[in-house]
């Protein structure tokens, strides 16, 4: 957040494979519940637990139910993984959790547990470090009761309490980038794209060719779930009663056609012509399918987060499908898009509890049009304007899911973080940057500003905005 240490973050710290509906709600403390188990391990006390108690607090109370963060909690804690979870399977998993008052921690050790007593939302209390807090209590066989606190802090990031970031993340990066001067710093005087300076540094983790198969891995799932999304019908759940569109738009523009697979499906995408107008609804198409099936639990990639992780993929759709794109343009989309993410991550925040909607629909179409305009062939300079006109079209905006839900306004408001981002992407490309009076660091912090500004009821609390003009009867997810 806006201060303090920064940690190294990796293009697989941005993306991540997980399962809907909200990367802060629901990723988040379902790897904070996987930590705890750990933590239990390593502390060597596992054994030993008679019993287990969660505590909710702040936006995660709030909304916590709407957003599955009592699913993620309970599946974590039960051994499941976000990334290999049979996701038809989770709400039927929890719900044997629940009628069996019982909970095998880490898939071995079953003890006793009531949802009621044991899993406790705390609306009107929210703790010092950020909203987005939970506390997990163990009663030990001896009376000993041993307690942690994580803290969601946004696009599936979690940090325990008092834990540093240095302590975090112990490496050193060729090109360490902190701000976008530092970058646009390193591609000058080493003479570098972006993205080639984001596989230097990805060198501190991995090798080249597991960056090259972990980008592989991470648009191929972003595909995957734009091609769920487009071929499957109904209503979310939830009890707003939204009806799924990708796929109406879907049928329509390609005559009702069904493909075996992705990459006809694609081709066919691709020749379906029409002009500015079905590009246009190609693109809302592809962020509302992957929103869609975020808020229906499916598997979704964190772009920076879940609510947001339309934009990215329908974006990179755009380009694949309708640009003529060459060489490794998917590679260099991706890395140049994480890089812009992670600038927001270290000098502001990615996490709608603490800035709103700007903080993860402006960040992902400031992602987005970056990408876009790398593969496009922009210069560095091009690149970062393109992320910055993004991002200033969409400072002050709120989050405020209607019933708690990751559905009203948050899936349509991805068709329009992609337009943005082609759109500024579009003008950076055909602008000087010298004339440009509005760095991408100004804006960055422009937004950190507006986010410490903003009323509290406007940053996922379902407490303003929208959220108060619907009525709604939500019901458990």
């Amino acid at each position: 957040m806006g201060s303090g240490a920064v940690e190294a973050i990796s293009t697989f710290d941005i993306f991540k494979i997980g399962v809907g509906p909200s990367s802060s709600h629901t990723m988040g403390p379902w790897r904070a519940s996987q930590r705890f188990l750990t933590a239990c391990r390593d502390r060597g006390f596992f054994d030993r637990i008679g019993r287990v108690r969660i505590d909710l607090y702040g936006s995660l109370a709030k909304t916590g139910r709407g957003h599955g963060t009592d699913l993620a909690v309970l599946l974590g804690l039960a051994g499941e993984d976000p990334v290999t979870c049979d996701t038809a399977r989770m709400h039927a998993k929890v719900g044997a959790i629940r009628s069996g008052k019982s909970i095998r921690l880490g898939g071995e050790k079953a003890v006793p547990f009531d949802a009621a007593a044991d899993l406790v939302f705390n609306p009107q209390t929210t703790l010092p470090f950020h909203p987005n807090g939970l506390t997990f209590t163990a009663f030990l066989d001896d009376g000993t009761e041993l307690a942690e606190t994580y803290y969601s802090v946004g696009g599936g990031f979690v940090v325990r309490e008092n834990e540093s970031a240095d302590a975090r993340r112990p490496v050193s990066l060729p090109f360490p980038t902190e701000t976008a001067a530092d970058l646009l710093g390193h591609c000058r005087k080493e003479h570098l794209t972006i993205p080639e300076v984001v596989r230097l540094n990805e060198s501190a983790w991995r090798g080249p060719d597991e960056v090259r198969d972990g980008l592989r891995r991470i648009w191929e799932a972003m595909r995957e779930c734009v091609f769920r999304g487009c071929y499957t019908e109904g209503v979310l759940p939830g009890g707003l009663g939204v009806v799924r569109r990708a796929a109406r738009i879907n049928g329509h523009l390609l005559g009702g056609r069904r493909f075996p697979n992705v990459e006809a499906w694609m081709e066919a995408v691709r020749q379906s012509g029409g002009g500015f107008q079905e590009t246009l609804k190609w693109v809302s198409c592809f962020a509302l399918a992957v929103n869609e099936e975020n808020a229906a639990f499916g598997r979704v990639v964190t772009a920076p987060t879940n609510g947001a992780a339309g934009v990215v993929p329908a974006v990179l759709m755009y380009h694949v499908c309708f640009c003529r794109p060459k060489g490794e343009y998917v590679e260099d989309f991706l890395l140049t898009a994480a890089v812009v993410g992670s600038l927001f991550k270290k000098k502001a925040t990615i996490s709608a509890a603490m800035g709103g909607c700007q903080a993860e629909i402006g960040v992902s179409s400031a992602m987005a049009a970056a990408g876009l305009a790398q593969c496009l062939g922009g210069t560095p300079e091009r690149v970062l304007m393109a992320a910055e006109i993004a991002m200033e079209h969409h400072l002050g905006m709120t989050c405020d899911p209607v019933g708690g839900l990751v559905q009203v306004p948050c899936i349509e408001r991805n068709t329009m973080g992609a337009v943005k981002a082609i759109t500024a992407c579009d003008l950076a490309l055909e602008s000087d940057p010298a004339d440009a009076k509005v760095p991408l660091d100004a804006v960055i912090r422009t937004m950190w500003q507006t986010a410490l500004d903003m009323n509290t009821k406007y940053k996922e609390t379902s407490e303003g905005g929208l959220a108060l003009q619907i009525p709604v009867n939500v019901i458990e997810c």
